[in-house]
């Protein structure tokens, strides 16, 4: 290098998302991401999603009170006071959060941005949940461990976001009937009959794929049978099984999926506690990318 020439050292791109991602306290500490919370609120106590509040505490409120917990998105002050500090320290952000036909989470992120040099923020509407958004973030954190710079790393997280595929088994429709995602009497008639619908997440938002009639046995094939019939063009880098306290599921799909596909890796994670309150306990989901 000549004498006197200046060293430009781009700026490190850091990764943040949401609560609702459900990503492990393990991969969030390996792909080295930031997570924002969600709020819960139990009775007259709120909660941080992942942070003061577990999904077994809110199962056990609910079992013994009846009632639903509440969730509520972070406020712009919240996003931008966990922006602001990774700006100011000189690294620029990629943020990949709840699709904004859920929750308002990502407008609020919209908004926090706004402080900030237009340069140094890029936000990708995952139009996803769960580690549907996972898997868009733990990209976008290999990317910039790769030292992409972060209009690059935009542009190709982006990419892939209509490429994630997410469906889950719902075990009871207490917690939707509750919530008011369903009438008293399709939950009468879920109960007696059975029924455990099968949720996709379609351009952002929930739709019913299939209503399921029979034992757990009978939804977890049907699961199966829907990721596996993309087998062709299945991203095998990395494939998510995600469940609300049900691992007996979880594992059970993660295996059928070792066996069924040469896929580098299935994680196995449990839904947070926002997550967990709109679906309840026994819901189990498979969640992958396709290729390009």
């Amino acid at each position: 290098m000549p004498s006197g020439e200046e060293v430009v050292t781009m700026p490190r791109v850091r990764v943040v998302t949401d609560s609702t991602a459900d990503l492990s306290s393990e991969l969030i500490q390996r792909f080295d991401l930031t997570v924002i919370p969600l709020y819960v609120r139990l009775g007259d106590q709120v909660y941080r999603d992942g942070v003061d509040l577990q999904p077994e505490r809110l199962f056990e409120y609910v079992a013994s009170t009846g009632n639903l917990p509440q969730t509520s998105m972070p406020t712009p002050a919240d996003v931008e006071a966990i922006f602001r500090p990774i700006i100011e320290a000189g690294d620029d952000i990629i943020y990949v959060g709840l699709s904004s036909k859920l929750s308002g989470t990502f407008q609020a992120a919209r908004i926090a941005a706004q402080s900030f040099p237009s340069d140094r923020i890029a936000l990708v509407d995952s139009l996803n949940l769960s580690t549907g958004i996972g898997l868009l973030a733990l990209y976008a954190a290999e990317l910039a461990a790769a030292g992409l710079p972060l209009p690059e790393i935009a542009g190709k997280v982006q990419a892939r976001v209509p490429l994630v595929k997410t469906s889950f088994i719902i075990d009871t429709l207490d917690y939707l009937y509750k919530g008011g995602r369903c009438s008293a009497m399709q939950s009468i008639v879920g109960s007696l009959l059975r029924i455990k619908p099968r949720i996709e997440v379609i351009d952002g938002k929930l739709e019913v794929a299939e209503k399921l009639m029979g034992s757990r046995a009978r939804a977890l094939a049907s699961l199966l049978r829907w990721c596996l019939q993309d087998k062709e063009r299945i991203d095998l880098h990395r494939i998510f099984v995600t469940h609300a306290a049900y691992p007996d599921g979880a594992n059970y799909l993660a295996s059928e999926l070792y066996k069924a596909l040469p896929v580098k890796e299935v994680l196995v994670t449990e839904a947070g506690a926002v997550i967990s309150s709109h679906c309840g306990p026994g819901t189990v989901g498979i969640l992958y990318s396709l290729t390009g």
